[in-house]
């Protein structure tokens, strides 16, 4: 049985439902400030139905989904999976720099990029 939508796409995160029913993240206490690409929240919405609320969303590329920066210039540490030299996956620990400025390609958003 097919129920009533109203789906809006959202080319990034200055669009006007990009953020609606997306919570902000806690702050983790080594990042300094929000991010100022999505505002805290770590991630924006690249499609939602504004009757039902489901939604698709999109990592943000510059805090890396944290919803928080580093503001000076330490490295940042991301969970990451790499292979093994058996040939497994394995988590490990990516850093990447504190102060990269990304900006955000509404065609490709997020850190799906290949």
């Amino acid at each position: 049985m097919s129920h009533a939508s109203n789906i809006v796409l959202c080319d990034g995160p200055d669009s006007p439902h990009a953020f609606d029913v997306v919570p902000l993240q806690p702050r983790n206490g080594s990042l300094d400030a929000m991010c100022p690409v999505c505002k805290g929240r770590g991630q924006w919405n690249t499609e939602i139905d504004l009757v039902s609320f489901r939604c698709k969303r999109t990592a943000c590329d510059r805090c890396h989904g944290a919803g928080w920066v580093e503001t000076g210039t330490d490295p940042i540490g991301l969970p990451d999976i790499e292979v093994s030299p058996e040939g497994y996956p394995r988590w490990t620990i990516r850093f990447e720099p504190g102060d990269t400025e990304v900006e955000v390609d509404p065609a490709q958003p997020g850190l799906a990029k290949i």
